[in-house]
């Protein structure tokens, strides 16, 4: 066994040992025993508390607001005695928040989780028809919104089934002003709300590549083990990478984490705010997505921790003016959200060469928790997603369903206490992906016998031509090496003869050129011949993608294939 791997199995044993903050336990749950953090709290409320003890300290920057911990939790004290006292929420009511990334919605789901009701955040990059979907579907009472998103959602002909909280604005008879209730409610307690770990905390709605998004029903024992795991691999890491850490300490820099990808997605949701509230570090948040920006902020802020989707941390270390900032508190990178192609560990080793690099694997239906690996575990094997959770159990299994053994390519199924109870008001997608405390994925990958997890694709990506299988992101990844290749994308293309065809829609990088000639050759050596690209495609155009980073393969089918 590898040092780093054996490093890792010490610090996993000595910290999930009987008696140890990470000690393991095994729950009966229904018709399986699943795994659990012994000394995690039950409740989100109970999991945060700590966060208040962090009183004048500063917990939020965003544009030109600053929070400390006092502020965040005495707002979030007011607005749940308002949805408690004068609104008459009770224990399981639903309500949304459908808001662009900003404090509102940090204190809107702090307030809601705590009173035992049910958090429904909403993709914020949604049409009026996806927007209301989510809030028909969910059954919301409230929507906490800011104005574009009440604008989008009162555009929609459908009439809104529940009521407004809006953001930014003065009362009204169609909805309630967030900044009144605040100001005319600070210093009121925190309501006494009985919750059960089992009980409902959140449905977060799947960031869907095709048809619509399903809601992912999490109780709060779901998510405060989901957050436990986390900390889990903080802590894990640290003890297999002492010498990083000691770099870290010299630094003299306080940890604080730029927020930049969607709170409403579970890797800024919890990996950035739910973390750094319980944990007292300094969050700055970011409106939108902008390298420029983001780098003007790590300098003023002192920004140590910055995680996003791989082609974000590409563009911060590319930009032309990363060179003349300001960058020496920037520590710890991460890329997640989708798969890391191999400029991303380039560009890093270019630019930023002595970085604590971490990567993962996670999904909405897992609360992002699987498998992770930073400093020399990324190194060490840097195109796997890391080693599994001490609470994940893993089978790859084939077409057919039989389990197959370490190293051998199939579909994820996961089994975790993190993994969610449902999803919302669809027995038959729980059925069809959930069995006996067991998940499938839809992804493609395997398990080394060190336990490192890699993965291949999506199972729905898959491209059969002529009866041999393609998984466009291995294609995808030779392509992200080339100097002119800015992004890239491979799709299926209809074959009378082979069935199918792998062809490749590519956006060069400005001021390059590039030919479908040219790309055929450059791949030539490198892919076998039935992988190559049947057609090619050039943009100019970013690629459309979701919320988590994800390319929207089907908007370009419906554009190239016709």
């Amino acid at each position: 066994m590898n040092d780093i791997a054996a490093r890792l199995n010490t610090a996993t044993e000595q910290l999930c040992q009987p008696g140890a903050p990470f000690e393991i336990e095994t729950r009966q749950c229904g018709d399986t025993e699943l795994r659990f953090y012994k000394n995690a709290p039950n409740t989100l409320r109970a999991l945060l508390e700590p966060g208040r003890g962090f009183g004048a300290q500063e917990f939020l920057v965003y544009q030109d607001q600053r929070l400390s911990f006092d502020d965040f939790f005495a707002r979030a004290d007011a607005l749940a005695y308002y949805l408690v006292s004068e609104l008459n929420i009770n224990k399981g009511d639903r309500i949304a928040i459908a808001m662009r990334n900003n404090p509102e919605w940090m204190i809107a789901y702090y307030a809601i989780v705590s009173i035992g009701a049910v958090v429904v955040p909403l993709n914020s990059w949604g049409s009026a028809d996806e927007l209301a979907y989510g809030l028909g579907d969910s059954m919301a009472k409230w929507v906490v919104c800011d104005q574009a998103r009440y604008d989008t959602i009162t555009a929609a002909p459908s009439e809104l089934a529940c009521q407004v909280i809006l953001v930014g604005a003065t009362g009204s008879a169609e909805y309630l002003s967030f900044d009144a209730i605040i100001n005319a409610h600070l210093g009121a307690a925190m309501p006494e709300v009985d919750c059960e770990s089992d009980d409902i905390a959140q449905i977060m709605y799947t960031s869907g590549t095709t048809g619509r998004p399903k809601g992912a029903v999490s109780s709060h024992g779901n998510i405060c083990q989901a957050i436990f795991s986390f900390e889990f691999h903080g802590t894990c890491s640290a003890m297999a990478n002492p010498e990083a850490i000691r770099k870290m300490f010299s630094t003299g820099f306080a940890p604080c984490t730029l927020l930049s990808v969607p709170l409403f997605h579970v890797s800024g949701c919890y990996a950035a705010f739910l973390l750094n509230l319980r944990a007292g570090r300094k969050t700055v948040m970011m409106y939108k997505w902008s390298a420029e920006d983001a780098l003007a902020l790590i300098e003023k802020e002192r920004v140590t921790i910055f995680s996003a989707v791989p082609s974000m941390v590409v563009d911060l270390l590319r930009h032309p003016k990363f060179k003349t900032t300001d960058t020496t508190s920037l520590f710890s990178i991460g890329g997640g959200g989708t798969a890391c192609p191999p400029s991303f560990k380039s560009t890093i080793s270019e630019n930023l060469g002595d970085a604590y690099v971490g990567t993962g694997y996670g999904m909405t239906e897992t609360n992002a928790i699987c498998a992770s690996c930073t400093g020399d575990a990324y190194f060490y094997k840097p195109k796997s997603a890391g080693t599994l959770s001490p609470l994940v159990e893993w089978q790859t299994r084939s077409p057919e369903g039989g389990i197959l053994a370490k190293g051998e390519v199939g579909e994820i199924w996961l089994k975790s206490a993190c993994n969610i109870t449902a999803y919302w008001n669809k027995p038959e997608a729980t059925a069809e992906n959930f069995a006996h405390g067991w998940m499938a994925t839809g992804d493609i990958g395997y398990l080394d016998d060190e336990n490192f997890v890699f993965l291949v694709d999506r199972a729905k990506d898959l491209i059969i031509r002529g009866g041999e299988n393609i998984y466009p992101a291995e294609i995808e990844a030779c392509l992200s090496q080339h100097a002119a290749i800015a992004d890239s994308a491979i799709i299926a293309v209809p074959d009378e003869r082979l069935g199918e065809t792998p062809g490749a829609v590519i956006r060069i990088r400005d001021g390059a050129t590039l030919s479908e000639t040219e790309v055929k050759d450059y791949l030539a050596d490198k892919l076998a011949a039935f992988k190559q690209p049947s057609h090619v495609w050039f943009v100019e155009e970013e690629l459309p993608r979701n919320a988590t980073g994800k390319v929207l393969k089907r908007d370009l089918v419906q554009r190239f294939v016709k």
